[in-house]
């Protein structure tokens, strides 16, 4: 497959709309372009997934993820999101660049060493739905299919923008529904117990917060109280009071660890809206980061979320573009980056051999 053959593919993705959940179109044309080219491709809802043809349970098995829904086209755009143009040697489109371009550079490098039985480690292309809205049909799914089907993967290249540097982290997201618990009264006579009073020494609490344990990759816990809803008029002392807390957790602790604590530490209830979203973070002597390492890459702590935030073994985050552009007006990705993606995989691919062997 040549990088020609990724612009062509990633030009029909653009053509079809692919917003999460709604990715049925794009899924067929992957499904089928994999299977034109000799691909054993297996479908769950929306995402696809395939093996190497010379999969040996014996050798450990790297994942190449990205995904092919996009969020919703912006109201700011002047061109038309669903028309693949090239002008000025980019390609403009909605997901041209978050996350498009990694989903054909991967595929290409996965369907150029589809029959390489040389390689120290099988190769599985995993292509998801659902990433932007990190949806139960998504990831979330393929990793349940995996276990059902006993296929162990210990370690993952996800595809996303990142100007084919490679993130060595992202930090995890908890949010809490914070409620401070009173009793109504005559704000006049002094009666009641303020819920507001109650909230606010809590949001105090929490400003000054820090978690004894901090991530050597990471750094500390990020804690933000962002929005507050209390009362119902000017004479009446409050008996509940609202607050939710956006955490941007760490590697070192677990999601429900850093709950309890703060638990502990309220006198509000926290109810977290979820707690799936962990953080990543993978060591710098982890053979991913030296095989990136020695063809040039730059390693970073990446400040956006990704299916990385989901996969439970060891991650790095590498693609074409620019993460600036993703969610943005009249997205773009530069035909350059594409090609220079392809030929960065492939030799990612020949260095993690020599890692391993």
């Amino acid at each position: 497959m040549t990088y020609t053959d990724a612009i062509d593919l990633l030009k029909e993705m653009i053509a079809i709309p692919s917003v999460s959940r709604s990715e049925d179109g794009t899924a067929k044309l992957l499904y089928d372009f994999l299977e034109a080219n000799g691909v054993d491709v297996k479908r769950v809802y929306n995402n696809l997934w395939a093996m190497c043809r010379h999969y040996d349970m014996e050798k450990p098995t790297l994942m190449l993820n990205s995904h092919h829904d996009t969020v919703k086209p912006s109201s700011a755009y002047t061109l038309d999101p669903f028309s693949p143009i090239v002008k000025d040697k980019s390609l403009y489109g909605l997901g041209s660049n978050d996350a498009g371009a990694s989903v054909v550079s991967l595929l290409t490098t996965f369907i150029n060493h589809y029959d390489d039985d040389n390689l120290p480690f099988n190769l599985l292309l995993d292509l998801s739905a659902e990433e932007e809205v990190m949806g139960e049909h998504g990831i979330r799914a393929m990793l349940a299919e995996y276990r059902e089907k006993n296929v162990k993967i210990d370690m993952a290249l996800t595809g996303e923008p990142t100007g084919m540097q490679a993130s060595v982290g992202e930090r995890g997201l908890v949010v809490l529904d914070c409620t401070a618990h009173g009793k109504q009264g005559h704000a006049a006579r002094n009666e009641g117990i303020n819920a507001l009073y109650i909230a606010l020494d809590d949001i105090q609490k929490l400003r000054n917060f820090s978690f004894p344990k901090e991530s050597s990759i990471l750094g500390p816990i990020k804690l933000t109280t962002t929005m507050i809803d209390c009362g119902t008029q000017h004479n009446v002392v409050p008996d509940s009071c609202h607050f939710v807390v956006d955490i941007r957790t760490t590697d070192a602790y677990t999601n429900e660890e850093v709950i309890a604590i703060l638990q502990q530490e309220l006198r509000s209830t926290a109810v977290p809206r979820s707690t799936y979203i962990h953080a990543s973070a993978i060591a710098a002597t982890h053979p991913l980061v030296r095989a990136a390492e020695s063809i040039g890459r730059q390693t970073y702590i990446s400040p956006t979320t990704s299916d990385q935030a989901l996969t439970p073994f060891p991650s790095l985050k590498m693609g074409p573009g620019q993460s600036s552009r993703s969610h943005s007006a009249d997205e773009y990705v530069m035909l350059s980056e594409i090609e220079e993606g392809i030929k960065i995989y492939d030799q990612f691919i020949q260095a993690l051999a020599c890692q391993l062997r």
